[in-house]
């Protein structure tokens, strides 16, 4: 990973004073074509650094959002940015005039926000929000109202103003924003997102987002209105007026988006394609964005509700799964962008950073109070009060959403927009291991016995990783053919496939051995049934590849393939062999042996995570038909959870042994390879490489002269670049 990294991060530098000698520097004001050429730059480069940001942080199992965020600071006007280089005279990211950046860049981050309210509207569950509504309603409100007073409260000990001035009234806005991103992925890691704890934290953050929606556009008319005011009078006729108007705007496009969501989903399926409706969903996102900023609201607000009507459609799964590659266009630039607004000099003022740390604290401390002490009062003990409390602590790009609304209209400082990035860091960094110490406990949160969800599992068990792979593949399929749409995740482990059509809704876990499909208690049988279906649907496609898979037949075609001296070969697979891996004379005297030997030799360099795992799956390849191929060759292999990347042995042993090769004569010359059983990889490419090189006329007597393990590394190598 570090020396992938490393040759990015050099690629990019190297292109960029490459090319900086053909820049002429203007005079004068700038075209549209130079300042768009400038655009073009800076989004590579914010690209680029955004990716090599988060996976770092990724290295060190933190978001990826933190790196983006960082990279954005680093890379930013405030530091690096404004550093003249070749062919930019004012640096890569100048200060722009009268903001940070340019007003291009900042367009860009503004269609991002908007996607990503988009997005996270469509992965609202109303059905879970309507099931948990009560507690989630509860801690929901407790929560938010908490907050918001104490993120004014913080704001008014941080500049003075008072607790109901418009800055304050901000910052509380602030405060209150939650992301669940973060939670939802350590609740799916530890399987306990449909646990008490929870379905009642998802059912809580929908409360907040919406709450939190709505208090965003009071407060902005608010300030609106204050702003405008002659002389500090207040005219709470107007303040009530500008609420009442943002409350009717919100709940009437939201009933009305909600009521009629199945209609546009089915106005949207005329496109047929379904990139198509998904790109016309956003289309539908963007314009209500724009009629929601033309009302005097903000436009992540209509774009959050159109995801919300949306999300109640059987399209929205395959919108999020269509949109995930703007998405990761998109929202890196965001976060990048939302770094470079941070002014540094005003950052790192030590009132900035204790006005920081202030702010996050009470943060922190409002979430776990107000979200955590209702709890109590609701069946569940302190320990899951506190998985609730810190599950809801995260703000994450909520919250920086809302600070660059804040820090674009002038309602916030530099130093302000400092403080509330500080609050972002850190309310980002604490919570996942924390609530993942809270959950490794695996004691009962609640004081009695508490379903999670009205949702059962039905699990079906397969002899092997394949099985199972091609079941899910065939029942996924089908569900296909009856009009089902499909998004399919990883969330490390496992893969997860949500499927969909109008309120059907079903959940494919898949592990090694084993399928569990979570579904609505009255859709068991329709789930039983379609499984059931596909796999007789598999036996008839089986019994028909049976006279085609036969170990005679298959043979046959490796002999006709042995003597191909023209196939592709990667000499970089030669190139990381490990030489204490390759023994030139092999003390086995048996095929059981042999395989043994070479695993010993990989394990003893430290290239097996499993020993006994790997020599079941070299064993299993085995089983099915013998690896040993003709003029002496064998190359055992197999594919095993016992490696996380391609390892390889090479063995030879002059006077052979069996091996039970393709042409009945003894081998003398072994090549072994593992690869990681659920991970992509070249496992045939290098089997393929390995096989023609072997095949070379006079190769193994060559091999079988070597006398040293460098002499066997080097011939092959020297053979592999002949054949390029």
């Amino acid at each position: 990973m570090k020396k992938h990294l490393k040759k990015i991060l050099t690629l990019l530098i190297f292109m960029i004073l490459m090319a900086s000698p053909l820049f002429a520097e203007g005079s004068g004001e700038e075209s549209l074509t130079e300042r768009m050429t400038e655009l073009v730059f800076e989004i590579g480069i914010i690209l680029f650094a955004a990716k090599l940001g988060g996976t770092v942080m990724k290295k060190i199992k933190m978001p990826s959002v933190l790196g983006e965020l960082l990279m954005g600071i680093v890379i930013g006007p405030y530091v690096l940015g404004s550093i003249a280089i070749p062919g930019f005279a004012h640096g890569l990211f100048p200060l722009a005039e009268g903001f940070s950046v340019s007003p291009e860049l900042y367009g860009i981050a503004t269609i991002a926000s908007i996607i990503l309210l988009f997005l996270s509207g469509l992965e609202t569950d109303l059905a879970l929000f309507l099931q948990f509504s009560v507690k989630g309603a509860v801690i929901g409100i407790t929560g938010v109202i908490i907050s918001f007073v104490s993120g004014a409260w913080a704001g008014s000990l941080i500049t003075g103003m008072t607790i109901t001035s418009p800055v304050n009234l901000f910052m509380g806005v602030l405060s209150i924003a939650t992301s669940v991103g973060i939670t939802a992925r350590i609740l799916s890691e530890q399987r306990k997102m449909d646990s008490p704890e929870g379905v009642t934290i998802l059912a809580a953050a929908v409360i907040d987002d919406v709450l939190g929606i709505i208090i965003l556009a009071i407060v902005l008319g608010i300030i609106s209105v204050l702003s405008g005011g002659a002389g500090g009078s207040v005219d709470w006729g107007a303040i009530g007026a500008i609420a009442l108007k943002a409350v009717g705007v919100w709940l009437g496009f939201t009933a009305v988006g909600l009521f009629f969501a199945r209609k546009i989903g089915n106005t949207l399926k005329i496109f047929h394609s379904e990139t198509t409706i998904a790109v016309m969903s956003l289309g539908l996102a963007l314009l209500l964005s724009g009629i929601f900023e033309k009302a005097g609201l903000a436009m992540i607000i209509g774009a959050y509700v159109m995801g919300l009507s949306l999300s109640r459609t059987d399209l929205s799964f395959v919108i999020q799964d269509k949109l995930h590659p703007i998405e990761e266009f998109f929202v890196p630039v965001f976060f990048c962008v939302m770094g470079m607004l941070v002014n540094v000099n005003e950052f790192l003022d030590p009132k900035v950073l204790m006005g920081g740390l202030l702010f996050s604290v009470l943060g922190i401390i409002a979430k776990i109070v107000g979200c955590g002490a209702p709890s109590l009062f609701l069946n569940f003990n302190i320990r899951g009060a506190l998985r609730i409390g810190v599950g809801m602590v995260p703000r994450g790009e909520v919250a920086l959403i809302i600070a660059g609304i804040g820090i674009a209209n002038g309602i916030l400082s530099d130093s302000l927009f400092g403080v509330a990035v500080f609050m972002t860091l850190l309310t980002t960094l604490l919570p996942p291991p924390l609530l993942t110490a809270l959950l490794k406990n695996g004691k009962m949160g609640t004081r009695t016995e508490m379903k999670g969800s009205d949702t059962v599992s039905t699990n079906f068990d397969f002899p092997s990783r394949e099985m199972t792979q091609m079941a899910l593949a065939k029942v996924v399929g089908s569900l296909r053919g009856e009009g089902f749409y499909v998004h399919e995740l990883d969330v490390g482990d496992h893969s997860v496939s949500q499927v969909r059509k109008e309120d059907v809704f079903l959940t494919f876990h898949e592990y090694a051995k084993n399928i569990e499909i979570v579904s609505d208690p009255v859709d068991v049988h329709y789930v039983k049934t379609i499984v059931y279906e596909s796999l007789l649907g598999m036996n008839d496609t089986i019994n028909r590849l049976k006279d085609l898979a036969k170990p005679e037949v298959l043979k046959e075609g490796l002999k006709e393939l042995s003597g191909d001296e023209k196939a592709r070969v990667n000499e970089d697979y030669f190139k990381n062999l490990n030489e204490n891996c390759i023994a030139v004379n092999l003390k086995a005297n048996t095929k059981e042996e042999v395989i043994e030997e070479m695993l010993g030799m990989l394990n003893k360099a430290g290239q097996l995570d499993d020993y006994d795992e790997c020599l079941r799956a070299v064993k299993e390849r085995e089983a099915s038909m013998s690896t040993g191929m003709q003029n002496g060759i064998a190359i055992p292999h197999g594919k095993s959870e016992g490696v996380k990347q391609l390892v390889s042995a090479i063995g030879l042993k002059k006077d052979g042994l069996d091996f039970q090769s393709l042409d009945g004569k003894p081998s003398n010359i072994f090549i072994m390879t593992l690869s990681p059983a659920n991970t992509a990889g070249p496992h045939i490419q290098f089997l393929s490489s390995v096989s023609t090189i072997l095949n070379k006329k006079g190769i193994t007597d060559k091999l079988l002269n070597c006398r040293t393990s460098n002499d066997v590394k080097n011939l092959l190598i020297r053979e592999a670049h002949e054949n390029r």
